[in-house]
């Protein structure tokens, strides 16, 4: 089984002790956002769990005590750096401050462990395709060497969005083929790869591969080990990353993005990050309530039979 961490909230960065001290204890409560009654229980643990996957746009929390996951699980970091500042990630580190963060994990994890994220592209304002080239350009030049490779996507507009993000400008076949023409060349100039995310087009002629960010390959390749031949099932539509299981909750990540899918409201994910967590509660907001049901989730794992758990950097 593959435990995410961060595809509902920015854990590393909000919820680190809580996070810690669940892989401490050795499991975790999931309560179900469709059905709030039913909670699923994740045994933390290396023998059912091949893999941790992470993704944050801050790490820095979390680094002191990463070295207790990290020394026992099969891990792989997604970290999100990309062009926007405050007016667009309220509460996310500084271009320069989150680059020396990714140094600062790969000091810990190694660079072969670590995705760097330049997503979701979008258009408004100041952030045209010309300033998105530049800040790439930028970018490249610190990370070549420090990352696996770079995944990118342009942003997709979800309904809530209309509410959230309203002068946000839809981008066209153009515009989508302009910046992937420049941003393949420019990954090629720093010799790092890239690729695409989800449902996001073809572009092979400017060297960038159309791939899942979170495939059984690319887990296996940063950690030395080989999974059985699976399907890759997806979590969405057009998606080719192998399914995993979130630990987080929705509308919990203070953040503030404008471009979140995972929060409806900002407002409501700050109170539950104020009110609602308690890190010595099993469950990331809440406890559990008369009426939850709790159920075992079954945990197999997907390693080849001869395939090793491979922690050595």
């Amino acid at each position: 089984m593959i435990i995410n961490t961060g595809a509902r909230t920015d854990t590393a960065q909000w919820y680190a002790p809580w996070l810690l001290r669940r892989f401490e204890e050795g499991f975790v409560f999931v309560r179900n956002p469709l059905f709030p009654h039913k909670v699923t229980r994740y045994e933390l643990d290396p023998a059912v769990v091949d893999c941790v996957e992470f993704c944050s746009k801050n790490y820095a929390p979390l680094l002191p005590g990463l070295r207790m996951i990290v020394d026992r699980f099969n891990t792989h970091f997604h970290y999100t750096i990309t062009a926007y500042g405050r007016d667009i990630e309220p509460l996310v580190p500084s271009i320069d401050d989150s680059v020396q963060i990714l140094y600062d994990l790969e000091r810990i994890v190694g660079s072969r462990r670590i995705c760097w994220r330049y997503d979701p592209v979008l258009l408004m304002g100041s952030y045209t395709i010309e300033r998105h080239l530049e800040i790439f350009d930028y970018l490249c030049g610190r990370l070549a060497g420090h990352v696996d490779r770079c995944i990118f996507s342009f942003v997709e507009l979800y309904k809530k969005l209309d509410h959230n993000f309203p002068e946000l400008l839809p981008i066209t076949d153009d515009d989508r083929d302009a910046l992937a023409r420049g941003l393949g060349a420019i990954a090629a100039d720093h010799g790092i790869p890239i690729q695409t995310c989800g449902n996001n087009g073809l572009w092979p002629q400017y060297g960038i591969r159309a791939s899942g960010c979170t495939t059984l390959s690319m887990l296996g390749a940063a950690n030395g080990i080989e999974f059985r031949d699976l399907k890759h099932k997806g979590q969405r539509a057009g998606c080719g990353c192998f399914e995993s299981r979130d630990i987080g909750a929705y509308d919990s990540c203070p953040n503030g993005c404008r471009y979140c899918y995972a929060n409806r409201d900002h407002k409501k994910a700050l109170e539950n990050y104020r009110t609602n967590h308690d890190p010595m509660s099993p469950l990331l907001l809440g406890h559990l309530e008369d009426g939850d049901e709790v159920s075992f989730s079954v945990q197999r794992s997907l390693l080849k039979p001869c395939s090793q758990l491979s922690l050595g950097l």
